[in-house]
């Protein structure tokens, strides 16, 4: 438990299942206020029935401007601003680059990269008034070099990683920002882009030889919001089981 957590209002976007949900349910266990933003409405009014402790839930999709301006004047009513945001909205579409049309290029970037410009934006326009705020952004491992079938996802989160950076630069010393960079996590999203089969083969080359959970993922983001990460800014944490660290060959022990 990290005691200064308690009370903060807390926004995830893309809250409404896999690791956003995961999140709002470990910010819940921290005393946090929260509320999350979710494109999808059955599976955000789903997720609010079963986290009754959430303050709120708003509809939303991140790629469209008039909508987040919205969302967060419903923020500001209930709760009256903001001390973190969980910028972690994102999809991905499995195709090879030479099958990608501009509108699933487009649509990607809008949503993984123009989503976390446009929360981000809202975001410290009312943490500035405070002079303090976190901002943490779910990128990928993907960021970090290529992956085949996934160029337009990859060119998102490395766009992600930067614009953490840039804005841990801009705006320190009264905000934090960081990119949080999952390897492989057993979301819905990932079982509906691999069989279970491909899942094993994905498994089998990560050291830690499975995926994480997104309770994994929800752990570090608690940590990096507070007080004990006060000195972890305008960086790129790996949570990845090892898959990042180099070639892995499988040695007897």
């Amino acid at each position: 438990m990290y005691d200064d957590l308690k009370d903060k209002r807390v926004v995830i976007t893309g809250g409404a299942s896999g690791i956003g949900y995961a999140t709002a349910k470990r910010f819940i266990a921290e005393d946090s206020n929260v509320v999350i933003l979710d494109c999808n409405q059955e599976t955000l009014v789903k997720a609010l029935s079963e986290l009754p402790e959430l303050k709120g839930g708003v509809c939303a999709d991140v790629s469209i401007p008039d909508d987040i301006e919205v969302a967060f004047k419903k923020i500001d009513d209930t709760m009256g601003g903001i001390d973190i945001l969980i910028s972690n909205a994102g999809i991905s579409v499995r195709k090879p680059f030479i099958e990608i049309d501009y509108p699933q290029w487009s649509k990607v970037l809008r949503v993984n990269l123009d989503g976390m410009f446009l929360c981000a934006k809202e975001a410290i326009d009312r943490m500035k008034k405070q002079r303090s705020g976190v901002i943490l952004f779910t990128a990928s491992t993907n960021g970090f070099d290529g992956h085949p079938f996934y160029t337009d996802y990859n060119a998102s989160k490395a766009g992600v990683i930067n614009l953490a950076r840039t804005i841990a630069l801009e705006c320190a010393p009264w905000l934090r920002a960081n990119a949080v960079c999952p390897g492989y996590v057993l979301t819905p999203m990932q079982k509906t882009e691999y069989t279970a089969e491909m899942l094993e083969e994905v498994n089998r080359k990560i050291p830690l030889n499975r995926h994480a959970k997104p309770e994994e993922i929800a752990s570090l983001f608690v940590f990096l919001a507070s007080s004990e990460a006060k000195y972890i800014t305008g960086t790129t944490i790996a949570i990845d089981g090892g898959e990042t660290a180099g070639q892995f060959i499988p040695m007897d022990s």
